[in-house]
C-alpha cells in the first residue's frame, strides 16, 4: 500500500514527470503507463524482500540473487518456445505461404459448402489436438492464426468468431496434457495429499472433465453461430469482405484494358 500511495502521490503533485501537461487529453498519462512495468518491478522487489526477511528465508542479497534467478529458469521454456515460435511466423510472413494456404484452404472448404458452424468446429477440434503438443496458447495462435483467420474471412466467419473457437479449443486438453506448464505445480499440490498421485493419475483424472468441457464447448459454438450472437460491441459472428475497388476499365489498342479517365474541362483560353 504504501508503494501505491507514493506513485498516486507522484503522480498528482504538480509538474510530476509521470503526467505530460502538454500532450493530448487522451494521451496525458502515457509517462505514468511506461513507468508501470518499474513499477510493479520495485513493489514487487520491495515486498517479497520484506516478506522474505521477516520470514528468515532471505538473510543477505545473495538469498534475493539466487530466488530470482530460480524465477527466471522457470520461464526458460517459454522463452525457448516463443523463440522459435517467432522465427516460423516470421518465416510463414516472409515467404507468403500463409495468404497462400488461406486462399486455397477457402476455396477447398467453399467447394465442401460446409456450415459455418462445422467449420468453427474443426477449429475447435484443430486447437484440441494442438494443445496436446503445444503447451503455450501464444505459441499454437502464432503458428494458426496467419493462415486461418484469413482463411475463415474469406469464407464470411469473423476474425472474432475463430478466435472464440479458438479459445474454446485451447482451454479443453490443457488440463490433461504435460505440456502445460502449470501441470508440474498441479502434480505437486496432489503428490502433497496423496504421495503415490503420478503422472499417469492426473491425466486419467483430467480427461473425463477435458471430455465434457469439450462437449459443452462444440454445442456452445454451434449454438451461438445458429443464433447468429454478439461476440461484442459491433461484433457478430459473420463478416462481410469490402468490395474491391474496381477502375472503370476500357480498352484500347491491342485489346487490353486500360484506366478511364474522366473527360476533363478544356483549358482555359490565355490573353495575350
Amino acid at each position: 500500500m504504501g508503494m501505491i500511495a507514493l506513485w498516486t502521490t507522484l503522480t498528482l503533485i504538480p509538474g510530476s514527470p509521470f503526467v505530460d501537461a502538454e500532450a493530448e487529453p487522451g494521451q496525458t498519462f502515457n509517462p505514468l503507463y511506461r513507468s508501470l512495468i518499474a513499477f510493479f518491478a520495485v513493489t514487487f522487489f520491495v515486498a517479497g524482500g520484506a516478506y522474505g526477511a521477516g520470514a528468515g528465508t532471505v538473510k543477505s542479497h545473495r538469498d534475493m540473487v539466487r530466488m530470482m534467478g530460480e524465477g527466471i529458469s522457470q520461464l526458460a521454456p517459454y522463452i525457448v518456445l516463443a523463440f522459435f515460435a517467432a522465427h516460423f511466423v516470421a518465416m510463414i510472413n516472409w515467404s507468403g505461404l500463409g495468404p497462400i494456404l488461406a486462399v486455397n484452404a477457402a476455396d477447398a472448404l467453399e467447394d465442401i459448402a460446409l456450415p459455418a458452424p462445422l467449420l468453427l468446429i474443426v477449429v475447435v477440434l484443430v486447437s484440441c489436438v494442438f494443445d496436446l503438443f503445444i503447451g503455450s496458447a501464444s505459441a499454437k495462435w502464432s503458428a494458426l492464426a496467419p493462415i486461418v483467420v484469413p482463411m475463415f474471412m474469406l469464407l464470411g466467419i469473423s476474425p472474432e468468431m475463430t478466435t472464440a473457437a479458438y479459445r474454446m479449443g485451447d482451454s479443453v486438453t490443457n488440463i490433461a496434457t504435460p505440456l502445460m506448464s502449470y501441470f508440474p505445480l498441479i502434480l505437486t499440490f496432489a503428490q502433497r495429499w496423496d504421495p503415490r498421485f503420478g503422472l499417469g493419475s492426473l491425466m486419467a483424472t483430467m480427461l473425463p472433465y477435458a471430455g465434457a468441457f469439450l462437449a459443452a464447448g462444440l454445442l456452445m459454438v454451434a449454438a451461438w453461430v445458429a443464433l447468429d450472437l454478439p461476440l461484442g460491441p459491433g461484433v457478430g459472428v459473420h463478416y462481410e469482405p469490402p468490395p474491391p475497388a474496381v477502375a472503370a476499365q476500357e480498352p484500347i489498342s491491342g485489346g487490353f484494358a486500360g484506366p478511364h479517365s474522366p473527360p476533363q474541362p478544356a483549358a482555359a483560353p490565355t490573353m495575350r
